[in-house]
Parts: C-alpha cells; structure tokens; sequence
C-alpha cells in the first residue's frame, strides 16, 4: 500500500515523526472460542494466557516437543473469545495445530481470516488519531484492547508490541469496511507506507519475521524471546527443552544484528565469516532508511555474538566487513 505521490524514505519519516499507515491484512486471524478456551491455550502456548482478562494480550509461540518454533502469534482476549494473530498463510496451519491437542476441553476453533481487515498506525502521532477518530484508546500495555467504532463500523483498536520501533495502534475491522476504514485514517493524515519501507522499520527495530529470523529450526531460546514466554505458566509443549537451557546449558547460536561497512545488502541465506571460518548466515537484509547503510540479522555462533565484534559477510562472492551489533539496532 505506496502511495503513488511518496517514497520509501518518505513514508519511513512520516511512521518516525508522525504517523504511518501499514496494511497488515497479508496476517491470518483464528478464533479460539469455548468456555475452555483460555485454559487450552495456556497448555499449549509459550506465554501466560490463563491470565489475562478481556482486553488484554501478549505475544507467544507454539513449539513442539523439540523447543522448536512452530508458530510466532498474537493473542488478542475479547469479552467472548480469543483472536490469534498468525503470520501470513498459517492460520489453517494453526487451526490444526490446535486441533491436534483438542480433545474432551469445550472449545471450538476457526480460520476467520477473511472476516476481518487489520492495519497498524506507527508513529508518535498514531494515538491522537485513532482518539480523534473514536474517542477511545487502548491501555499501555502491549495487545491491551478494547471495542471501539470508526466511521460508523464497529471495531478493535489494539495497542501495538513495537513491530517499527515505536508507537503503534492496529485497527481490527470487518473485512467489508476494509476500503472505508482505510480511507477514514488516510484523510486524517497518516501516510500509507510500503514494504520497503516497512522492512527497514521492522529490521531497525530487531522485530522476528516467521519462517527466517524465527522458525521450525530454531529454538525459542535462540532468538530474543522474553516477550514471548513465561517461566512460572505451567507446562506447555517443548517446556522441558527451553527449561533446560535456561538451568543447565546454553544455545551455541544467537540471532544478532549485523551493521555492514559497505554498500551491498546481504541475501538471506549469506555467510557469516570469521577468518576461513563460517559462523552462521544472514536471516533478513535491508538498506536502513535511519542509519543510511545495509543492516542485517543473522544466526552467528554464540562465540562471535558479542556486540561490536567484526565479521564478514559473503556478499556476492567478496566478503564484506560487518560489526555485530545488539538489538534493536541504535539509531
């Protein structure tokens, strides 16, 4: 969603400086009702779900017996059910997943990604315009939500968990509205913003991508994991695994951010180098609106994972100076 009359840049400082508006309806959606809802999810989910009341939310993963990433999700609690926010094509996924554990408990689940419509406001001026829109704003805390109308449609209003690096509000609306509730926050002046864009927001701000920087062959303590997780929840599948590092061991590999001294951008897939030796691989690449230079994340060798020391990357067949970096990334 570009506006014809912006630019990558543009649309970058319009979501650092006032507000910009990002398509997020590529998400899938599931519903998770029943009245044994909470507790079926909370079996299963890395995070605490049995805690939380209407118009709270978190983030967590479904792992399998391995700790490995199945599933990164949103969970969005309303008064009478519960919205899982999937990544993009996995919310029949999901649905089965779930599925597969459901046996005596009164829950009931569906894929009802073709009912809703979600974007995302980011910037500093995000809340002052869904307020002046709805007079209603979430509370603070990350996917706190709550029952809103806009234009005459009934819909959510979700505060955001950061995904840019700063302020964010989603807005959950039907599917029909779509057109209407888009061109209701365009006219009060947020600026649609693109996927070049987006990326470099997403990257800066260290934000996992399901299926590259988080994934089936990764485990949940690899990558930065505390939003997604609770130690004192009870048991839930690949516990015991993410348990076991945490007391008695360590990962051999980090997810870090990666600052290149030049000006290819890496490939997902790169090598990372140290000497003759390779230390891991690039997960996503961008060209940083903010730092004006290629950034990147990468799977590096727990040995190589401290910020600010020097590798390369296989960029093209030369090898390309890069410093690690911590995230997110400073700007």
């Amino acid at each position: 969603m570009t506006s014809p009359a912006s630019d990558p840049r543009t649309e970058y400082l319009a979501v650092r400086q006032a507000v910009g508006l990002v398509d997020r309806r590529d998400l899938g959606v599931v519903e998770v009702s029943g009245r044994d809802r909470a507790s079926f999810l909370n079996a299963l989910l890395s995070n605490d779900i049995k805690s939380l009341a209407a118009g709270q939310g978190c983030a967590a993963t479904l792992l399998d017996i391995h700790g490995k990433v199945q599933a990164l999700l949103l969970v969005w609690v309303l008064d009478d059910r519960v919205l899982l926010i999937t990544p993009p094509g996995l919310a029949a996924d999901t649905v089965e997943r779930l599925d597969h554990y459901l046996f005596s408990e009164k829950v009931s689940l569906a894929d009802v990604t073709a009912e809703w419509a979600l974007v995302m406001l980011a910037g500093p001026g995000a809340l002052d315009v869904v307020e002046r829109l709805t007079q209603a704003r979430p509370a603070a805390a990350a996917w706190s939500n709550v029952a809103a109308t806009l234009d005459g449609t009934a819909v959510r209003l979700v505060m955001g968990g950061g995904e840019t690096g700063g302020p964010e509000v989603w807005v959950a609306a039907p599917a029909a509205a779509a057109d209407a509730i888009l061109g209701a926050l365009t006219a009060a002046g947020a600026v649609p913003v693109g996927a070049d864009a987006v990326e470099s927001l997403r990257v800066e701000a260290g934000t996992l991508r399901f299926g590259s920087d988080i994934g089936p062959a990764m485990l949940l303590p690899e990558v930065p994991f505390e939003h997604l997780l609770s130690y004192s929840k009870g048991c839930y599948p690949g516990q015991e695994v993410v348990v076991r590092i945490r007391d008695r061991g360590r990962v051999n590999r980090h997810l870090r951010g990666l600052v290149m001294d030049g000006d290819p951008v890496p490939q997902r897939g790169d090598e990372v180098v140290a000497g003759d030796a390779v230390i891991g691989a690039v997960t996503s690449a961008t060209r940083s609106l903010g730092l004006e230079r290629p950034i990147a994340l990468a799977m590096v060798r727990r040995e190589h994972a401290e910020p600010g020391t020097a590798v390369g990357v296989r960029v093209g067949g030369r090898i390309v100076p890069a410093k690690v970096s911590a995230l997110p990334f400073a700007r």
